[in-house]
């Protein structure tokens, strides 16, 4: 059993506990609360005075041990750049968990991510929610499948335009993608008759059209944004909408639609035409008309560790201290329907718990604990301030 006390514990679902109490006994929270929290004899303690108590952070949206940083080709395993549509495709294949890029996560008290395959196809394939630490993909699955990737606008455009092949616009993109989801349709009806073999690529579309799993959207522009939307009151799926690079722009027709976004990466260059409109005010205009937001890295187009750095710079351009921390922890855990598990320090949860020494919006703040599933897999003895 483990025993953290003393420090000022962030549960998520309640007001700060100034010299909280967070119980653990294996890979779970058992209780948390303040001094009347007994703390039993046999328990191991962690001092916390002065510190922060938070969850372990969460990155809705990377592309963690798919891409690697140093390899080049030989690590990137991103994109099937040799169809438009590969719904089959399961990020669980291609997975890395050496990528070192999952050490950066850990130290900087990221614990859980999404990661699944990227915007190349209008059809991209099976992403996944895992933890950062662990040695066997398999191991460290939280949920899989978890989304499946769509991408409008100009990825699949120019990956495919230089083969000379559909998509080469925006309306290829959105006809593609309702052409599959008809066949996909089909599919299930004669399927559950026994009158069609199986098919891998339509049993994936399946997913998201029974409801299992959303579609999870890369959109930048706002009339990407609108033609994602369209597409999913056409076809009745969940939807999540990803980057929604310039939903600030259309902010009250999104409140009025109850959708959810993973904004970002905004800590990188206006290296496409469509992310003219980039800025980190998006993540707080868009909490502040009551749309549930999450950030992301995109990693490795921002370097993983910089997730808490990308959320301060959403507070320094106005979105609220609460919400954005709310965009690190609780909203991306339910985004990723896991709110049960993760995003949250409460009874019954998994011990999923960073200890900072500051508040972690400070430029000073350090992740000195990490503890992943009731286990510390990082620490640093010698903590600054």
């Amino acid at each position: 059993m483990l025993a953290i006390i003393n420090g000022d514990v962030y549960t998520m679902t309640g007001p700060v506990l100034k010299g909280g109490r967070v119980l653990i006994d294996g890979e779970r929270i058992i209780a948390v609360g303040g001094l009347d929290i007994p703390v039993p004899s046999e328990a191991k303690v962690i001092d916390a005075r002065g510190k922060v108590v938070i969850p372990g952070l969460i990155d809705a949206h990377c592309h963690l041990g798919l891409m690697e940083e140093i390899y080049q080709t030989a690590g990137d395993d991103l994109n099937e750049a040799s169809d438009p549509v590969t719904p089959h495709l399961r990020a669980i294949d291609g997975v890395n968990p050496a990528d070192l890029a999952f050490k950066d996560a850990v130290r900087a008290g990221i614990t859980t991510v999404y990661t699944g395959p990227g915007s190349g196809n209008v059809i991209g394939g099976l992403g996944l929610v895992m933890h950062t630490w662990g040695t066997v993909v398999d191991k460290m699955v939280l949920r899989q499948p978890a989304g499946l990737k769509v991408a409008f606008g100009e990825n699949p455009k120019m990956v495919y335009a230089d083969q000379k092949k559909m998509p080469m616009t925006r309306m290829a993109n959105a006809a593609l993608l309702r052409e599959n989801f008809v066949a996909a349709q089909d599919y299930l009806e004669k399927r559950a008759t026994g009158q069609v073999a199986r098919n891998l690529k339509l049993e994936a579309l399946g997913l998201v059209l029974q409801g299992k799993i959303p579609l999870r959207a890369h959109v930048h522009r706002a009339d990407d944004i609108m033609t994602a939307l369209r597409i999913a009151d056409e076809f009745s799926v969940d939807i999540v909408l990803e980057h929604c690079t310039e939903g600030h722009l259309i902010a009250d027709e999104l409140a009025c639609k109850n959708i959810q976004a993973v904004v970002g990466p905004s800590l990188i260059t206006r290296e496409k035409v469509e992310l003219k409109e980039r800025t980190f005010k998006t993540a707080g205009i868009l909490a502040s008309r009551g749309i549930r937001v999450a950030l992301m890295t995109d990693h490795p187009a921002t370097p993983i560790q910089y997730l808490p750095l990308c959320a301060a710079l959403a507070v320094k351009d106005g979105m609220r201290e609460e919400d954005a921390l709310k965009a690190l922890t609780v909203n991306p855990a339910i985004i990723l329907g896991l709110e049960k598990e993760i995003g949250s320090l409460a009874a019954g949860k998994l011990a999923d718990i960073v200890i900072y020494n500051k508040p972690i919006f400070q430029l000073e703040a350090v992740a000195e604990k990490v503890l992943i599933k009731g286990q510390v897999v990082y620490e640093i003895e010698c903590s600054v301030g």
